[in-house]
């Protein structure tokens, strides 16, 4: 951080003041800049019903934390400076009251929109005293003698404003847009009627920056948070991430059933892909797929099936095990082939090949990882979880007898944030 130096003896100057402010503010909006990142970041800011409940609700305390310049405006004797960009905080140390008007027709409801910004301004104007070079005995009355008021603060603040939405029928009220500029905190829903506001009505805006943990509550990589698909469904950003590590497995595929004197071959193993997701919206909604594993070939006729893929969005995915193309209901002694593969992600892994079945021995299935390989009986064995190919059937002491195959294991999805 710059500093200045000033000697003894030497004529102090208004400059020597103001550069070690900005100088000041300039250290001190890199070090949040390299904390922080350059988007925005709120903390605190807590909205809140009155007590005793009213139609007022009170922003708490806090700080909203911006990319924006050093100076729009000249700061005293130094120049204006827009070109070179600064982390700039607002602070709010009171709190702030918001009074909501409901509806004046039957049925409807309206969103209210909480949204803030950060917001520079010069204030605390006063009539400051000059020097009188001709007559040092007789102070000026602000400059020139004029007795003009100057403001003698640069303040910085976070500007808060409650915008209302057009009023609907309940249910079908929309929050209005977030100007440019602004970023949106909380959404408040009146309805007709209503004389209070309670924390169910209080919602905090998709995408409002908060922050969702203090230092002492990180750890190092990706462990506050975890979220583990053994089947289909979605991911919905929690508020404050934006990016995510990812690790999926694919289902493994089935096996065949044994016929006569032929023992079938193992399943293929699915593959599985790591990655980390970059540039996520917070409360973002992203589909999560579960590949299932491939069902087996039954003594009845019939045939095993490959595995199902699994998919985070289109960020990643692992694909199933496959079945071998020469292996049939009439021919199942070969081992299923390739296994499947993962698809873009920052580690992509290959599972294994089932084994072809030796004498009277089904076939391995084969290995996704975490999910190993196993021998069979006389029957095929299921897939080991995540992902593995199901072990083939053997022919038993009777190789006149068939016996039924078995499933695939289906994939698994973790997220971790």
């Amino acid at each position: 951080m710059d500093r200045n130096i000033v000697y003894p003896g030497s004529i102090p100057l208004d400059t020597d003041l103001l550069s070690l402010n900005r100088n000041a503010m300039v250290g001190l909006g890199y070090l949040a800049q390299a904390v922080l990142g350059q988007g925005i970041i709120a903390d605190g800011l807590a909205c809140s019903p009155t007590a005793p409940a009213s139609l007022t609700v009170t922003v708490g305390p806090g700080s909203l934390t911006q990319l924006t310049v050093v100076d729009t405006l000249p700061y005293g004797s130094l120049p204006a400076d827009v070109t070179d960009p600064l982390v700039k905080t607002g602070i709010n140390i009171g709190s702030t009251g918001f009074t909501l008007n409901p509806p004046t027709t039957t049925g409807q409801s309206t969103n209210y929109l909480l949204q803030a910004s950060f917001l520079e301004s010069d204030v605390s104007p006063l009539v400051l005293p000059y020097y009188n070079a001709a007559n040092p005995a007789q102070p000026f009355s602000g400059p020139s003698n004029s007795g003009i008021p100057q403001n003698t603060q640069r303040i910085q603040r976070v500007q808060l404003e409650l915008k209302a939405g057009a009023p609907a029928l309940t249910g079908q009220q929309q929050t209005p847009p977030i100007d440019a500029g602004w970023v949106g905190l909380y959404v408040i829903g009146v309805s007709y009627g209503q004389s209070q506001i309670l924390a169910p009505d209080i919602a905090v805006s998709p995408g409002a920056p908060f922050l969702s943990w203090k230092l002492p509550q990180l750890r190092p990589g990706f462990a506050s948070g975890v979220q583990t698909f053994t089947t289909s469904g979605s991911f919905t950003a929690p508020t404050g991430v934006t990016q995510v590590e990812v690790e999926l497995w694919g289902g493994g595929s089935g096996s065949f059933a044994s016929i006569g004197s032929l023992p079938s071959g193992g399943g293929a193993g699915g593959g599985y892909a790591r990655k980390r997701v970059v540039s996520i919206v917070p409360g973002q909604t992203i589909s999560v797929a579960v590949g299932l594993g491939g069902g087996g070939g039954t003594a009845a006729g019939a045939g095993a099936a490959p595995g199902g893929a699994s998919s985070f969005g289109s960020y990643v995915s692992a694909t199933g095990g496959s079945l071998n193309a020469f292996a049939t209901f009439t021919s199942p002694g070969n081992g299923a082939t390739p296994g499947g593969i993962g698809v873009n992600g920052d580690v992509n892994i290959a599972g294994s090949s089932g084994q072809a079945g030796i004498q009277n021995q089904g076939g391995m299935g084969g290995a996704a990882p975490m999910g190993g390989t196993q021998n069979s009986g006389t029957t095929g064995a299921p897939g080991n979880f995540p992902g593995g190919g199901a072990a083939g059937a053997g022919t038993g002491a009777n190789s006149a007898t068939s016996y039924n195959g078995a499933a695939g294991s289906s994939g698994l999805v973790v997220v971790r944030w």
